[in-house]
Order: C-alpha cells, then sequence, then structure tokens
C-alpha cells in the first residue's frame, strides 16, 4: 500500500491530500483573500493523517506543486514537504501546477487552457489535449484580443486568471469554465502515484520551486 501525502499551496488555494495507491481518500483545502498556507498547511497534514488513522510513518512519498504561482505559496509547500521528506527519509515528488489545475476539467475535444494569475492582464498558461497531456509547453504570457487568433480549435479556459481575460478573448471558441479557479492538490494523486512507480523523483537537498518570473520587489 502506498500512501502518498500531496501539498498544493501555489495560489490562493492551501490544500493538502492523502492517497491510497493514487487514488484520493481525503482532501483538506480553503482558498482566502488573504494567503493563510504560513497558518492552515501544517494544521491541515496533521488533521488530514489524523482523521484517517495514519501517521507520518505511513507515507511512503511527499508529492508538491512546482509552480509556476505565488512564490511565497510555493516556498511555504516547497519548504514543508521538503522537511517531511528529510525527516522521514522518502522521496519527493514534483507536479506541475498547470496540469494539477487542467486535471480538474474532462473534455472530449479541443484545448485545456490553465491560466494562473500573474498580475494584470499577464498569465502562467500552458496548452493540454484532452487526455491532459501538455501539447504547449508553460509560459508567462500577456493576453490581449490577438492572443490564440492562429487556433482554430476549441479552447477550455480555467483557473484565477480566466476571469480577467474574458473581455478580450471573446471569440465563439473560448469556452469559460468558472467552477475551477484554484488548483487543488486532490488532483495531484494520480501523476504523483505514476511518478512513484517510474521513481522520477526529485533531490531533496536542491530542488527549488519553478518560479517562471525573477522575483521582483517594487516600491
Amino acid at each position: 500500500m502506498t500512501y502518498i501525502l500531496s501539498i498544493e499551496t501555489a495560489t490562493k488555494n492551501c490544500s493538502v491530500s492523502v492517497s491510497l495507491d493514487g487514488k484520493t481518500i481525503a482532501c483538506k483545502e480553503i482558498a482566502e483573500n488573504g494567503y493563510s498556507h504560513a497558518e492552515k498547511l501544517h494544521v491541515f497534514i496533521e488533521e488530514i493523517l489524523s482523521e484517517n488513522n495514519l501517521t507520518f510513518k505511513d507515507l511512503k512519498a511527499v508529492a508538491v506543486s512546482q509552480g509556476p504561482g505565488s512564490y511565497t505559496g510555493l516556498r511555504i509547500g516547497v519548504s514543508a514537504a521538503k522537511g517531511l521528506c528529510f525527516s522521514l527519509q522518502i522521496p519527493l515528488i514534483a507536479i506541475d501546477t498547470l496540469e494539477t489545475l487542467a486535471r480538474q476539467l474532462e473534455v472530449d475535444n479541443g484545448t485545456i487552457v490553465p491560466m494562473i494569475d500573474a498580475r494584470r492582464m499577464e498569465c502562467y498558461t500552458a496548452f493540454f489535449d484532452s487526455q491532459h497531456q501538455k501539447t504547449r509547453e508553460i509560459i508567462s504570457e500577456i493576453i490581449d484580443a490577438d492572443s490564440y487568433k492562429d487556433i482554430d480549435a476549441v479552447m477550455h479556459i480555467i483557473g484565477d486568471g480566466a476571469e480577467k481575460c474574458k473581455t478580450v478573448l471573446t471569440d465563439s471558441k473560448f469556452i469559460f469554465h468558472d467552477d475551477i479557479v484554484f488548483p487543488s492538490a486532490k488532483d495531484m494523486n494520480a501523476p504523483a502515484y505514476e511518478k512513484f512507480q517510474k521513481k522520477e523523483t526529485v533531490d531533496v537537498a536542491y530542488f527549488e520551486p519553478f518560479y517562471l518570473k525573477d522575483f521582483l520587489i517594487v516600491k
């Protein structure tokens, strides 16, 4: 039996789940306007294990959202995951945040475009097909009326960056799924288990979040 703890803190959603052989058995999460990850994350981890009669020693690995997303949120999640893996001597698995978001949507055709807000009209985006396979790599892009004009396929837009794009992405090929806003740890479990089986883990000592953009301090 392979129990994996998954941690998702790349956006406003502070999310923790635990899975057995890739199947989610429990998830605790909260999305607040003010980031509460530092206060809630470790509490959620302890609670989800206790409520499911598990201990830290039952865990075979920890999966963490690698980004892109909030600099502070990513640092909090990765620090917690690395601390657990180091102390328990178990592997660390990194999961693409945009893939986690894309996995919330099931479609028969078209392209899934998860968007994570990067302020103003900029978003972190990638393309996924109906099988949640990545068809375009992650980039940070400014969305305007000319975005995706060269694409004829239906485009399913999700994420917390989607709302602000409605005013410029007005073609009928764009379908907005307003109910999917934040990535959730529960959608990390299947890919995390796949990576665990393939031994696709990262170095606990040297792993860093995928920020995509440099951190800038402004007045």
